[in-house]
């Protein structure tokens, strides 16, 4: 299991109280429920509105992840 750094942007980084932090877990899914886990249900309740990326890429939660890479979750912009 690889140690990837969890990068929040926007909405979802005010629910976890930071930016970046770094989580264990062998896929997006793992590295995103011990995220929920550590930051709570503000932060879990964000994640399904929010665009997963891996290293700058589209990801899938069952993609699999590894040490350095960065996972960061990018929920919707809104403004006008």
């Amino acid at each position: 299991m690889g140690m990837a750094t969890l990068r929040l942007f926007a909405s979802i980084r005010e629910a976890a109280g930071t930016g970046s932090v770094a989580i264990e877990g062998a896929t997006v899914a793992e590295v995103i429920e011990a995220a929920g886990v550590r930051f709570g249900a503000g932060f879990v309740e964000l994640v399904p509105t929010c665009r997963v990326r891996v290293n700058g890429e589209p990801a899938l939660e069952a993609d699999f992840v590894g040490d350095g890479d960065e996972v960061a979750l990018l929920p919707p912009v809104s403004g006008g």
